[in-house]
C-alpha cells in the first residue's frame, strides 16, 4: 500500500470511527432526544453543529470550484448563502424556538391553525430536502472513489452504510454530537491546504490576505493580476470581473440563495436543540463565526486552484504540457472520468482555452477543485487524505441532517400530527427509524440514478425552499392576520409556478454561465435562469397569499394572540406590541 493510500485510510478510518462511537454514546431513547436531542445543546456546541449542518458537500467541494471558473460571477454563493443565514437567525429562529415545537411543518400547522397547511409544509419541505440531497449523495461517491480508489456506486454504498448507523441510532442527539467533530474535522481539512497554497504562492500564511497579495516569485505582481493575465491569453473572460450571469440573474440568483437559506427546514430545526431562546440567539452568532472560518477561505482556495491547474498545464505562455509527461495527480482524476483530455489536433500536448473547437481539456468538472488541489500544488500525502476526510465530513454531516428532517416530516407531521394522533412515543420512534432507513434508501437511489435536472441540484434546492417554505414563515411570524387558506394558497402557487418552470427547461444544464455559449436565455424569464427562479416564485407566494387573504378575511383572535405571544421579548405582556 503507497503512502497516500495508507493516510487516506486513518484519515477516514479514524474520523468515521469517532463518528460511530459518538452516535453510540448519544444514542436517542426518546422521541424528544431524536428530534431535538433532549433540548440539552450549549450554544457553542449548537453553533458548531450548525456550522457542520451548513457546510454541506456544496460548500466543501463545489463552492470554491464554481468560483475558481466563475470568478466575480461565482460571488453569488458567498453573498446568497451567508445572507440568508443572517436573515434565518434574526428573523426566523428565535421566533420559532419561542413557539417551541420540533419541526417546520408543525410550527406552520399550528400557526395557521390548519392539518391541510401542516401536509402542504411536509410535502414543500420532502421535495426541496430530497432534492438538496442528491448533491450530497454525489458528493460522497466522488471523494470515495477517489481516495478509496473504489468505484462511484462503491462509494456511495459506503457512505449511505455510515449515514444509516449513526443518524438512525442517535437521530438529533446522535446527529448533533457526530457533526460537531464533523465541523472539527472539514474546517481542519480546508484551512491548513488553503494555508500551505498561500504560502507557497504568496508568502503569506492567512489565505484571505494572500489572495490580494503579491506573488512569492519577487516579481511584484499581484496574484489576481497574474491569474487576469493568464485567463484572458486563453480567451476566458478576466477573473476579477467577469459576471457571466448578467445583473438580473445575478440579483435573482443571490436572493434564491438567500431566502431559500433561511427556509431550509434542517438548519432550522438545530435551533431547537438548544434550551431557551437566548441559547437560540447566541448559538446563531457562534454558527456565524465558524461559517465564515470557512467562507472567507473559499475564493483563496478557488482562485489559488485556478492559478495552479492553468501553471501546470501551461508553465509558460504557449508552451503546452506534453500529455505523457502529465503528473499523477491528473492520471489519477482521469481515470475517475472527472477529468477528460482530448488530443485534436495530434501533437502530443494539452492545448487549454477558451475556444471549444481547440480546447482539449474536454471535461474539468467544478467538483474535482477543492480535491485536486493540495495534490496540484504537490503537498505532503497527509494534507492530500485530511481533505478526503474532510470532504465526506461535510457530505454526511448535511446528508444526515436532511434524512432527519425528511423523517421527522414524515413519522412526525404526517403519520402522528395527521394520520395516526394517538401513535405512543415508543411506536413514533420505531416508525422515525423506518422512515429514515427508507430514506437513506431512496437518497442512495437518487445519488447512483439522478435525474436529467440534477446538474444543479443543490442551489434548484434552495429554490424550491424559498419559494414554498420561506414565505409561509415570515408570514407566520410577521403578519398576525394571516389566514390558513391564503397560506396554503401561497406555498402551492410559489411551489408550483417554480416547478413548472423548471421541468419547462429540465433540458438546460443548470450552470449559469452555459447559457451565454448558445441563447439559452431566449426563453427564460427576464433572463433567470431555472436555479434562480426560486426568488420569483417567492413573489408569487406572497402575492397570491395577500390576495387570498384579503377576499377570506383575518385569522381568528387567539392565532393572533399566539403570534404576539412568540413574538413578545422575554415574556413581556403581548398588548404592548398590539399593532
Amino acid at each position: 500500500m503507497d503512502e497516500l493510500k495508507l493516510y487516506t485510510w486513518i484519515a477516514v478510518g479514524g474520523t468515521f470511527g469517532l463518528y460511530f462511537f459518538l452516535a453510540w454514546w448519544a444514542r436517542a431513547g426518546s422521541t424528544s432526544e431524536f428530534y431535538a436531542a433532549g433540548g440539552g445543546i450549549t450554544p457553542m456546541q449548537n453553533g458548531m453543529a450548525i456550522g457542520a449542518d451548513w457546510m454541506s458537500a456544496a460548500s466543501f467541494i463545489s463552492m470554491a470550484g464554481l468560483i475558481a471558473f466563475l470568478g466575480y460571477g461565482g460571488s453569488v454563493f458567498l453573498m446568497g448563502w451567508t445572507g440568508g443565514y443572517v436573515l434565518l437567525a434574526m428573523c426566523l429562529a428565535p421566533y420559532m424556538r419561542k413557539h417551541g415545537k420540533f419541526t417546520v411543518p408543525e410550527f406552520i400547522g399550528d400557526r395557521f391553525y390548519s392539518r391541510t397547511a401542516r401536509i402542504v409544509a411536509v410535502v414543500c419541505l420532502i421535495i426541496a430536502s430530497v432534492t438538496y440531497i442528491i448533491g450530497q449523495m454525489k458528493g460522497v461517491g466522488v471523494a470515495f472513489s477517489m481516495f478509496l480508489e473504489v468505484e462511484y456506486e462503491t462509494g456511495l454504498y459506503i457512505g449511505m452504510a455510515v449515514v444509516f448507523v449513526y443518524a438512525t441510532l442517535g437521530g438529533m442527539k446522535g446527529i448533533t454530537y457526530t457533526q460537531i467533530a464533523q465541523y472539527v474535522v472539514l474546517i481542519t481539512a480546508y484551512t491548513i491546504p488553503a494555508i500551505f497554497i498561500s504560502l507557497q504562492l504568496t508568502g503569506n500564511p492567512i489565505p484571505q490576505l494572500g489572495l490580494g497579495s503579491t506573488l512569492a516569485d519577487g516579481s511584484g505582481v499581484y496574484l489576481l493580476d497574474k491569474l487576469d493575465q493568464v485567463v484572458t491569453q486563453l480567451g476566458f473572460k478576466e477573473y476579477t470581473t467577469a459576471n457571466m450571469t448578467g445583473y438580473v440573474e445575478m440579483f435573482a440568483y443571490t436572493m434564491s440563495l438567500m431566502i431559500g437559506t433561511a427556509g431550509l427546514p434542517h438548519v432550522i430545526m438545530r435551533f431547537f436543540t438548544v434550551p431557551s431562546v437566548k441559547a437560540a440567539r447566541q448559538s446563531a452568532g457562534y454558527a456565524l463565526v465558524f461559517i465564515a472560518l470557512l467562507y472567507t477561505v473559499a475564493p483563496a482556495v478557488g482562485a489559488m486552484a485556478r492559478f495552479n491547474l492553468m501553471n501546470t498545464i501551461e508553465p509558460a505562455a504557449g508552451q503546452n504540457l506534453e500529455y505523457a509527461e502529465r503528473p499523477q495527480w491528473f492520471k489519477d482524476w482521469e481515470r475517475t472520468g472527472l477529468l477528460q483530455f482530448e488530443d485534436k489536433n495530434g501533437d502530443g500536448k494539452i492545448q487549454y482555452s477558451a475556444d471549444a473547437n481547440s480546447n482539449e481539456m474536454v471535461k474539468v468538472d467544478r467538483d474535482i477543485m477543492v480535491l485536486a488541489n493540495p495534490s496540484i500544488a504537490n503537498l505532503p500525502n497527509w494534507v492530500i487524505a485530511l481533505v478526503a476526510a474532510g470532504g465526506l465530513a461535510a457530505a454526511l454531516s448535511t446528508a444526515a441532517g436532511l434524512l432527519l428532517a425528511i423523517s421527522s416530516a414524515v413519522s412526525h407531521d404526517l403519520m402522528k400530527g395527521v394520520l395516526m394522533p394517538d401513535m405512543s412515543e415508543k411506536n413514533e420512534l420505531r416508525a422515525s427509524r423506518i422512515v429514515m432507513t427508507i430514506s437513506i434508501a431512496f437518497a442512495g437511489y437518487l445519488g447512483l440514478n439522478p435525474p436529467g435536472f440534477a446538474a444543479g441540484t443543490v442551489a434548484l434546492a434552495f429554490g424550491l425552499a424559498a419559494s414554498s417554505i420561506f414565505p409561509a414563515l415570515m408570514m407566520g411570524i410577521f403578519s398576525k392576520k394571516m389566514n390558513s387558506k391564503a397560506a396554503i394558497a401561497g406555498m402551492c402557487a410559489g411551489l408550483g409556478v417554480t416547478m413548472l418552470y423548471v421541468f419547462q427547461h429540465k433540458g438546460v444544464m443548470f450552470i449559469p454561465e452555459l447559457k451565454y455559449m448558445g441563447g439559452m436565455e431566449e426563453n427564460w424569464f427576464l433572463g433567470i435562469s431555472p436555479n434562480a427562479f426560486g426568488s420569483v416564485g417567492a413573489l408569487v407566494n406572497f402575492a397570491v397569499a395577500f390576495i387570498v387573504l384579503k377576499a377570506t378575511g383575518p385569522a381568528p383572535s387567539h392565532i393572533q394572540e399566539m403570534v404576539d405571544n412568540f413574538r413578545t421579548p422575554h415574556g413581556e405582556v403581548a398588548a404592548a406590541h398590539d399593532h
